[in-house]
């Protein structure tokens, strides 16, 4: 058994109120929170700091925790949520990002299999880039494996570097794409871990790439990254994001 943790953050640059943007009929956070519950979690629940997002969630009957708005990221409102809602250290705790109503179901069932069956302390997924565009934008973070598939590294540049092929003045759009995942910022871990996690600072190099799984691999600990067996959908953080997604789900 596992549970979904889904943090929900109201303020958002790029797009405010992400959560509660309407989507065919229904509040964003409410169709990932759906998901959610298709998934056999044992328990859902919406972690915010905001009362707007916690009011949605309770009128839709979730489970909704206020947490406090000074947190750093989204793991540290998980943290916080573990703590409020008594989660013994070996229960699995699922982190669903809040902006991705698309999410299949499958995938949050699959990485708590992993969690369960493997010794990594974290486990998350990727997908193989299929777009030659994306193997440069930073925005897509990219992460390369051992064979074993435990993380080696993940960042928002092109990495592995492919010599043959690429040089500093051209970022061809010919790439070999195959040989590049993209991270999906699906996380499934115990609760336990996560304590440990939040009292250590910050590392360099998450510093440097924005990236907190960074993290966990400058302490030495393990990320298994397992290959979505689906097309993992996509999050919301743009309007144009969103017009898709309304799109998509109004069918």
């Amino acid at each position: 058994m596992f549970n979904i943790i889904i943090p929900a953050r109201y303020a958002s640059q790029r797009l405010p109120g992400k959560p509660l943007r309407d989507i065919a009929g229904k509040p964003m956070i409410q169709h990932v929170y759906e998901r959610a519950c298709q998934s056999g979690a044992k328990e859902v629940v919406i972690a915010t700091d905001d009362q707007r997002v916690a009011d949605a969630a309770t009128h839709f009957g979730a489970i909704a925790c206020m947490t406090s708005d000074q947190h750093r990221s989204g793991t540290d409102r998980i943290a916080e949520v573990i703590q409020l809602r008594g989660y013994g250290d070996d229960e699995i705790i699922v982190n669903m990002q809040g902006d991705e109503p698309t999410m299949p179901t499958q995938l949050l069932s699959l990485a708590a299999e992993h969690c369960a069956n493997s010794g990594a302390d974290i486990v998350t997924a990727a997908e193989w880039i299929s777009d030659s565009a994306d193997v440069f934008n930073p925005n897509v973070v990219k992460v390369v494996v051992d064979d074993k598939g435990y993380a080696l590294y993940f960042s928002r540049a092109p990495i592995p570097w492919d010599r043959s092929r690429f040089s500093d003045s051209d970022q061809s759009t010919d790439t070999a794409v195959h040989s590049y995942r993209r991270h999906i910022g699906l996380y499934a871990y115990r609760a336990g871990f996560v304590k440990q996690y939040v009292t250590w600072p910050a590392g360099k190099l998450e510093k440097l790439e924005l990236l907190e799984q960074l993290r966990a691999l400058e302490q030495g600990k393990k990320i298994l990254v397992f290959d979505t067996p689906c097309d993992p959908g996509f999050g919301v953080d743009t309007e144009e994001d969103l017009a898709k997604v309304i799109a998509l789900l109004s069918r």
